[in-house]
């Protein structure tokens, strides 16, 4: 059986094998971001995120964590934090999954089949199950305003103005 640190930049390598922009965030393998696209035929189709993914120590035996870094209106994550509630990552988590699975397949299914009845973000769950139409387009608004590519592009904190200021 391998050692954990092994396993974990064998996954690491899988990911970005796999076409996901991968950024670390120091030297260690534990901490990185990944560019994360909203899955077609969803009202998150177009959007771009940046996800922070941190490993524990114990990883695979213990799941990552995972957060947007930019802004998504859905009743599974926090609104503010980024934090996603999402039971296969955090309760039903198996080593024998990885980096890969997270991302094309958790991840995807989080934003195509959010779960209201245990929200994070209680206001989209409420919109979600009142009125569905509005709900999907509050969510092609956050994308259409924190979800471009530029936007999971720069941490908030690195973020600068385009604009130049010109003299006359």
């Amino acid at each position: 059986m391998s050692s954990p640190s092994k396993r974990r930049e064998m996954d690491l390598m899988k990911l970005m094998m796999s076409d996901y922009k991968v950024e670390m965030i120091n030297d260690g393998m534990q901490e990185f971001y990944v560019e994360f696209h909203g899955p077609k035929d969803s009202p998150y189709q177009g959007g771009v995120w940046r996800i922070r993914v941190e490993l524990p120590d114990a990883y695979p035996y213990k799941s990552p964590s995972i957060g947007f870094v930019n802004k998504i209106y859905h009743p599974n994550v926090d609104e503010m934090s980024g934090s996603v509630c999402l039971d296969v990552i955090n309760q039903t988590w198996s080593p024998m999954f990885d980096l890969v699975n997270v991302f094309e397949v958790f991840l995807p299914q989080l934003l195509l089949y959010p779960n209201p009845s245990d929200p994070l973000n209680g206001e989209a769950a409420a919109l979600m199950m009142r009125d569905r139409n509005s709900y999907d387009q509050r969510v092609k608004e956050y994308c259409e305003k924190y979800a471009k590519p530029e936007d999971a592009g720069a941490a908030p904190e690195e973020k600068s103005s385009d604009e130049e200021l010109e003299r006359p």
